[in-house]
């Protein structure tokens, strides 16, 4: 690939990262209630499911997906599900436990112990996973950058979505120091946190519903 094309791909990755959606809304989350570390967790679970999503792509496995109006549709409401399952938790989280996490910070073992932050990881790893979205944005962001010439087009389609992913991650990591260090030095959103729960769970319960009614792709 020309440099000038590369750097297009990067560039164009980088400002698709910074769109805010399901995943950095994930991230920040996590960030302003529980610190810098939390949001950096969230992040790697964000990254890791789109491993899966590149992986499944390069194999065929998601042009499948596309092609089957059935797969879609099961993956989709699965997706969609546990959007706004997320979302519920947020919304019927208590005030005071809300709170106690916000005002806690990094220092706080409830959410930050080992395996708090192993569920803050896998539930970012499954909000990505099983959002079909995802596959389908892979299958048609990624090839218009893959000259028609190229021989082994499946290695280039995953060498181009590991490097996608590889600048996202720093973008998400970079979320979630943002979103921390507005958190420390913002009293308001530590005094607020439980409205900001509220707020994000209704997001996500939106987001899942957009899910639920995406019709599938057109064979």
């Amino acid at each position: 690939m020309p440099i000038d094309q590369l750097l297009l791909f990067m560039a164009a990755g980088v400002l698709l990262n910074l769109t805010p959606g399901p995943d950095v809304l994930y991230i920040v989350t996590h960030a302003l209630r529980s610190g810098a570390r939390a949001g950096m967790v969230a992040a790697l679970g964000i990254t890791a499911g789109c491993f899966v999503h590149i992986f499944a792509a390069a194999v065929g496995v998601s042009a499948l997906m596309a092609a089957s109006a059935t797969a879609f549709t099961v993956l989709k409401w699965v997706g969609a599900a546990y959007l706004v399952y997320v979302g519920l938790r947020l919304l019927l989280a208590k005030t005071g436990s809300a709170m106690q996490l916000g005002a806690a910070g990094e220092d706080s073992t409830s959410v930050t112990g080992q395996n708090g932050l192993k569920t803050v990881f896998l539930r970012g790893f499954w909000t990505n996973v099983l959002n079909p979205k995802v596959a389908l944005f892979f299958l048609a962001f990624v090839p218009q950058f893959i000259a028609p010439g190229v021989e082994n087009k499946p290695l280039a389609f995953l060498l181009l979505g590991l490097l996608f992913n590889f600048n996202g991650l720093w973008v998400n990591l970079g979320w979630a120091v943002a979103a921390a260090w507005l958190a420390r030095r913002a009293g308001v959103v530590q005094r607020s946190m439980h409205w900001l729960d509220r707020i994000a769970g209704a997001m996500f319960v939106g987001f899942g519903i957009k899910l639920a009614l995406t019709s599938a792709p057109q064979a």
